[in-house]
């Protein structure tokens, strides 16, 4: 299993059935043998330019785990799915993640009194 980064797009209208949108997203990764480690729902943002003709979008990160066959099969379905309009899956370089979680606890606290 290799480590992934989906980053969905949901379409604003779908934002009061946000976790319907998401059900169906965190199915279709269990669906293809994997299994959504961690999820952090950014809110609704204002994308940088209209995409399907929207200027508002619902983010919503996961960290995702799956199969080398799944990405293809689960970026096949998101592009026709109605709920995301844009997605990035992105695959994770683990040693990378750990030096930049090391880095971050390494890094002194910043103070804020001046």
């Amino acid at each position: 299993m290799q480590e992934y980064e989906l980053t969905v797009l949901i379409h604003p209208d779908r934002e009061s059935e946000l976790e319907k949108a998401l059900d169906t997203v965190r199915s279709l990764v269990t669906t293809n043998g994997g299994k959504v480690v961690k999820e952090d729902n950014w809110g609704k943002k204002k994308l940088a330019y209209r995409v399907s003709k929207q200027d508002f979008a619902v983010y919503v990160l996961m960290d995702i785990e799956l199969p080398a066959e799944a990405p293809l099969k689960i970026s096949n379905a998101l592009n026709i799915s109605d709920d995301v309009i844009r997605y990035l899956l992105v695959k994770v370089d683990a040693k990378e993640r750990a030096r930049l979680e090391a880095a971050k606890k390494n890094q002194p606290e910043e103070d804020s009194e001046e």
